[in-house]
């Protein structure tokens, strides 16, 4: 990436501070940081969701560079904006990691520090990612099951951060599993044979579709996901949630899911019985049926060099 980019003046900063736990009022010698390394507009408000995506649909609008100051929720609906505004082939986002989960940025290599990761902006380069469309809504990562019935439970008791997530996640082990009934289109399995349709009829205690290969904080959940191959990637779990809960160390390094059915398919129709979904880290609702596609590269972010990953 070349810094003169940056001297167009362009750029937007959106910072959620209710999204980073309150943490960018407890840190405004980083708001000073911002302003002085990047010739940027911070706009720094306390939002709803909704909000965060129409500030950043109007800021598309006008802007090339869009930086998410924030954690996963505030990254994705800033990419929702984007997309909402139809400007994804014209405007470039950038992520400075501040918030409780951020496994968005770890997916695409961007650091952890946010010095580092402020640094990268301007030495990096922009690259063309896919993005998964479900409902209208996009995502990285989305699931079925467990994982989206915890989703709602954090929701619900309305708890944030690592310890929303641990809470969250002790009602998994009772997740029953559901019926489901699945098509893939367009799609290769694991040996590498190609299909134009393959069905399906499953009881699953959970199902992952990723483009980022993890999930909350650093749960390798999709760990055969590629973020620009043009494919869903598809992790079918016939397990128990007792054997979930056994294996679960191996799951969270993303070693177990070799075990388990896995695809790859450009679309994925599902079909079930008030089937729980999850987006971002947010709870879609009870569906009978979903329809999953890629969007191949979708959206243009800033990461590391090739030299550098």
């Amino acid at each position: 990436m070349n810094e003169n980019i940056f001297s167009s003046q362009e750029i937007s900063c959106i910072v959620n501070p209710q999204a980073a736990n309150k943490k960018w009022q407890r840190k405004k010698k980083l708001k000073g940081y911002l302003l002085k390394n990047l010739p940027c507009q911070i706009i720094d408000f306390q939002g709803s969701k909704e909000e965060t995506i129409e500030i950043a649909r109007k800021q598309s609008l006008t802007q090339k560079i869009i930086v998410a100051v924030g954690g996963d929720g505030t990254v994705a609906d800033v990419i929702q904006g984007i997309i909402e505004a139809r400007r994804e082939k014209d405007v470039i986002l950038g992520i400075v990691p501040f918030g409780s989960g951020n496994a968005f940025r770890k997916s695409l290599g961007i650091p952890k520090s946010i010095k580092k990761a402020i640094k990268l902006l301007k030495e990096g380069e922009t690259r063309e990612i896919d993005l998964i469309d479900i409902e209208g809504k996009v995502t990285g990562i989305a699931s079925i099951g467990a994982t989206a019935k915890a989703t709602q439970k954090k929701l619900q008791h309305n708890i944030q951060g690592f310890l929303g997530h641990i809470l969250a996640s002790r009602t998994m082990p009772s997740s029953p599993k559901t019926e489901q009934q699945i098509e893939l289109f367009d799609g290769i399995n694991d040996n590498g044979e190609r299909f134009d349709k393959k069905t399906l009829n499953l009881s699953l205690y959970e199902c992952v579709i990723g483009k980022t290969s993890y999930f909350g904080y650093s749960w390798k959940v999709a760990p055969k996901a590629k973020i620009d191959d043009g494919f869903l990637d598809i992790t079918l779990y016939e397990t128990s949630g007792l054997k979930y809960l056994l294996f679960f160390p191996l799951i969270y390094f993303g070693l177990y899911q070799k075990t388990q059915k896995h695809f790859k398919a450009k679309k994925m129709i599902v079909r079930g019985k008030n089937l729980p979904v999850q987006y971002n880290g947010e709870f879609l609702g009870m569906k009978d049926k979903l329809e999953f596609r890629v969007l191949p590269r979708a959206l243009k972010i800033i990461g590391p060099r090739n030299d550098k990953q």
